[in-house]
């Protein structure tokens, strides 16, 4: 997620496929941090990125400069070795890279009105998409090798998103989410689930994209709100929680497989349990759960639901407790860790496990050109 305002001293942060580490950078370097102990692994001392990309935890990273000065070209994508510390390989484009995703096969890279799909080891171009104008580089990525799929911006005047099978390299659907057109889309890790949110910000809706007329709608608010981001938990099935930040400072949770588990017991037929008939149907706000004044009103944030764990009861097979890890990267410079618990009776608490300073802590290891 790039900073595209030069208001906070973070420009761009983003966290690896799955979640174990994440990237930051500020107009001087760039950063990769464990996410688990909040060391840094790599810091890179040659001025600003507006995108720095990890492949897992691996050594390979995609960064593309914010044009401060010539060898930091915005239309140049720079595939890096932090191990050797040398580009292994630099691709120029005609106009400047807004978002770039990859997994192990497949790397993407999005500028303003095409999107190019590369083969990630042999870097072969695969496919070209011709897209709506998209000034803000929004897509989605999902980095499951069965159910890679592309989400991108269908149209400039409503919530009409693209999803395009990567591997095999065709449209799979587009879905009509929102009359508004789009500020945030999150492809859950499996590939099997898309939640979006337009410019209102009101409602978030989540889509079967097997299904694509089916959803989810959640309730965000009832004011506008800029959707920051949307993150799902990771999950091989129905992921338990969504996880989305707004400009008014505060953490969304919405609670999907969870307490559908509690309902499905009323329904003959489990996807009736959880997707509602109607787009227009919203489920109850009790499915909300909301973190007020996480960051100041306004901050950028970025977070991701890092793990979930749930407890049984020990008096019967049910589920009695869902346990969340929430990693929150605000572009003021700080970084929070949170537990979100949620028992079965639906009452949920926050506790604020780590918070670090991200400008501050410097790096043993740090390179310099």
């Amino acid at each position: 997620m790039a900073n595209h305002s030069s208001a906070y001293p973070i420009i761009c942060a983003s966290f690896n496929q799955d979640n174990s580490g994440f990237a930051i950078s500020t107009k001087d370097c760039f950063k990769i941090i464990d996410s688990n102990t909040g060391r840094i692994c790599y810091e890179r001392a040659v001025g600003a990125f507006i995108i720095v990309e990890m492949l897992y935890s691996s050594s390979l990273l995609a960064i593309v400069g914010a044009g401060e000065q010539p060898s930091l070209s915005p239309r140049r994508l720079c595939l890096f070795n932090t191990t050797t510390g040398a580009p292994l390989r630099e691709m120029t484009f005609l106009t400047s890279i807004l978002a770039v995703r990859l997994n192990r096969k497949r790397l993407v890279v999005v500028l303003q009105e095409k999107t190019y799909i590369y083969d990630s080891n042999s870097l072969s171009m695969l496919d070209t998409i011709d897209t709506v104008p998209n000034l803000k580089g929004l897509c989605a990525f999902s980095p499951s090798l069965e159910g890679c799929f592309l989400a991108l911006p269908a149209s400039t005047t409503k919530g009409a998103v693209l999803v395009y099978n990567v591997m095999e390299l065709q449209l799979h659907c587009e879905i009509d989410a929102h009359r508004s057109p789009l500020a945030a889309i999150a492809l859950s890790t499996n590939g099997k689930y898309i939640a979006t949110a337009s410019e209102q910000g009101t409602i978030i809706r989540v889509h079967l994209i097997s299904e694509a007329t089916k959803s989810y709608s959640f309730r965000r608010g009832t004011y506008p709100s800029t959707i920051f981001s949307l993150s799902f938990a990771p999950s091989l099935q129905l992921p338990d929680i969504l996880a989305a930040t707004s400009s008014s400072g505060s953490v969304h949770i919405f609670s999907l497989g969870f307490e559908t588990n509690q309902r499905s017991k009323k329904s003959g037929s489990f996807l009736g349990s959880i997707l509602p008939d109607s787009v227009n149907d919203a489920l109850d706000p009790a499915h909300h759960h909301v973190l007020h004044n996480a960051v100041s009103a306004g901050v950028r944030s970025y977070a991701v639901v890092r793990k979930v764990d749930k407890v049984a009861d020990s008096s019967s097979s049910e589920i009695a407790l869902c346990r969340a890890v929430i990693s929150l990267i605000a572009y003021n410079g700080y970084f929070q860790e949170y537990t979100f618990t949620l028992n079965s009776q639906n009452e949920s608490t926050w506790s604020l496990e780590r918070e670090s300073n991200l400008l501050a802590v410097v790096s043993g290891n740090a390179e310099t050109s």
